[in-house]
C-alpha cells in the first residue's frame, strides 16, 4: 500500500488510489477499506457491515504487515545503458528510457557519428573496416570504433529485451484484470460505485495461488456481488466489462460495444498465443504438464493466464453476439499451466489423476497452430476430446463461456511463500529469503533458522510429507 497523507483523503484522492492499485497486488481486504472511505455516507447498513467485516483485516486497520509485495514486477528501463552510451560519445540526445521506440531512435542517433544502424548491428558482418572509416572521415581508433559499435548494439539489444518485457507484463495485467489498467482515470474517478467494484474484483483475481489439492475460490465473492449490485442503468458498463465479460454485465452493452470488446480480446488471444508458440518446448509432456528443469514456467504460466483469460473472454463476446457458430470452423483450445512436480506426486498420492482438462489440451493441436491456420481443430473436434475425458464441452468452458460459479465467502488473504501458507509474516519473509519451498537449495546462512521456524509449526498449510 501506498504512504497516504495526514489526515482525512477527499474522496477524489482515494479513488485515484483505487485507479493505482489496478494494476499493482493491492490485497482485497485493503481495497475494502478503501471502498469503505471512498463510498462514506452513500453504503446501507448491511453494505458496510460487509465489507467493515474485511476492512478489519487490512493494514491500516491493524498492525499487521504483508511480506508480500504489492506490485507485480516491471520491466527495467534502458537508463544505465543510455547514461553509458552518453558518457562514450559525449554528446546528449533526446531519449525516454523506458519506451524502446525510443531507445532505437537514441541509437540511431548516436550511431550516425560512426555509419551505424539498428539494421546494421551484426559485430563480425557489419563493422567498417579502416580504409571505409577512414573514407567516412573518422577519426577514431580501431578499439574506439569498436567500443563505440558494442555500445548502440547494447542499447539495440535492450531496446528489444524491454519491449518483449513489457508485453508480458502488459499480458499478464490483461489476465488477471482484464483491460482495467487501460482505463483512464478520469473516466474511472467518475463513476464511483463502478470504479470500487473494478478495484476490489481485480484485486480478488489477483490473489496468488496458493499449494493445495483443492482448486481456486471464486474471485467473484460476496464483496465483489455486493459492490456489483449498487451499479445500476446510470453506471459506465463498459467500464466494467474490461474486467467482467459475463452476461449480466455484457447484457448492458450495445452489439457495436460488444464487438469493440471482441475484437480486443481476440487481439490478446493472437499475441499471447504467439508468445507461448515462442516459449513451447518440445520436450514438455503435454499429457502431465510437469515443469522440468529449464522451464522458465513463471513466464509459461503468466501467458497461460493471460490466454485463458482472453478466450474466455472472446467466447463471452460471441455468446452475446449469438456467434458461437464461428467455432464450428476453429476452435482453438485452452492452454494448460505448468505444475510443480511435488505438487502433481502429492495429487497422484492422494489417488488423484491427471486433471480431465489437461486430458483434452493434450488431444488436441497447440492453440497457436489453430489461430495461424496451420492446423485444423472445429467445434467437434474439441467436443469429442471433453467427452473422452469425461468433461461436458460447453460446462467446462471449452465451447461457451463457462457458468456461473458459486458466490465466494470472504476470508482474509493468506500469507504465502510460494504457494505455502505462513502463519506470521515475519517468519514468512525469512523463509522466503532463505529460498524455502522454490524448489532450489535452501541458503546455508538461513537455514538453521528456516529449520526451526518450520519445526515450530509456522506453515498453515496442509502439505505432503517431507516438503522442505
Amino acid at each position: 500500500m501506498s504512504k497516504r497523507k495526514k489526515g482525512p483523503a477527499s474522496r477524489k484522492e482515494i479513488l485515484a488510489e483505487l485507479h493505482g492499485s489496478l494494476e499493482r497486488r493491492y490485497r482485497p481486504e485493503d481495497v475494502a477499506d478503501l471502498v469503505l472511505q471512498a463510498l462514506e455516507g452513500r453504503l446501507t447498513r448491511h453494505e458496510r457491515v460487509v465489507l467493515e467485516r474485511a476492512a478489519k483485516h487490512s493494514s491500516r486497520g491493524t498492525a499487521w504487515f504483508s511480506s508480500m509485495s504489492t506490485d507485480y514486477a516491471r520491466p527495467v528501463g534502458g537508463a544505465r545503458q543510455v547514461a553509458a552510451a552518453t558518457r562514450l560519445f559525449g554528446k546528449r540526445a533526446e531519449v525516454d528510457p523506458d519506451d524502446p521506440e525510443s531507445l532505437l531512435e537514441f541509437a540511431a542517433s548516436m550511431g550516425r557519428s560512426i555509419a551505424w544502424s539498428p539494421a546494421r548491428t551484426d559485430f563480425l558482418a557489419d563493422r567498417l573496416n579502416r580504409q571505409a572509416r577512414e573514407a567516412a572521415g573518422m577519426d577514431l581508433s580501431k578499439r574506439q570504433y569498436n567500443r563505440r559499435f558494442r555500445m548502440l548494439r547494447r542499447v539495440s539489444a535492450k531496446a528489444g529485451t524491454l519491449a518483449v518485457e513489457q508485453d508480458k507484463r502488459r499480458l499478464l495485467m490483461v489476465g488477471v484484470t482484464g483491460f482495467a489498467a487501460e482505463v483512464p482515470l478520469e473516466r474511472f474517478t467518475a463513476d464511483a460505485d463502478a470504479a470500487c467494484f473494478m478495484a476490489y474484483y481485480t484485486a480478488r483475481r489477483k490473489l496468488r495461488r496458493e499449494f493445495t489439492l483443492s482448486g481456486r475460490d471464486n474471485p467473484f465473492d460476496e464483496i465483489a456481488s455486493l459492490l456489483l449490485d449498487r451499479c445500476t442503468n446510470r453506471s459506465d458498463w463498459w467500464m466494467i466489462a474490461q474486467v467482467r465479460t459475463s452476461p449480466d454485465v455484457l447484457e448492458h452493452l450495445s452489439d457495436q460495444e460488444r464487438g469493440v470488446l471482441l475484437g480486443r480480446w481476440s487481439s490478446v488471444l493472437r499475441q499471447s498465443a504467439t508468445m507461448l508458440a515462442e516459449r513451447w518446448r518440445p520436450d514438455t509432456d503435454r499429457e502431465s504438464m510437469i515443469v522440468r528443469r529449464g522451464h522458465d514456467s513463471t513466464t509459461w504460466n503468466n501467458l497461460a493466464v493471460a490466454y485463458n483469460a482472453a478466450r474466455a473472454g472472446w467466447l463471452a463476446c460471441l455468446s452475446a453476439l449469438n456467434a458461437l457458430e464461428l467455432l464450428d470452423a476453429a476452435c482453438p483450445g485452452k492452454v494448460m499451466r505448468l505444475m510443480a512436480a511435488d505438487l502433481a506426486a502429492w495429487h497422484r498420492s492422494t489417488g488423484g489423476d491427471v486433471d480431465p482438462n489437461t486430458k483434452v489440451w493434450s488431444a488436441l493441436p497447440p492453440p497457436w497452430q489453430v489461430l495461424d491456420g496451420s492446423a485444423a481443430c472445429t467445434r467437434a473436434d474439441v467436443e469429442s476430446a471433453c467427452r473422452r475425458a469425461g468433461l461436458d464441452p460447453a460446462a467446462s468452458g471449452w465451447t461457451a463461456p463457462a457458468p456461473r460459479r458459486a458466490t465466494a465467502v470472504f476470508r482474509p488473504t493468506p500469507e504465502l511463500v510460494h504457494g505455502v501458507t505462513i502463519a506470521d509474516p515475519v517468519w514468512a519473509a525469512l523463509l522466503r529469503r532463505a529460498g524455502v519451498f522454490s524448489g532450489g537449495p535452501v541458503k546455508e546462512e538461513l537455514a538453521a533458522d528456516a529449520e526451526h521456524g518450520l519445526r515450530s509449526g509456522v506453515v498453515a498449510s496442509e502439505l505432503p510429507e517431507k516438503s522442505w
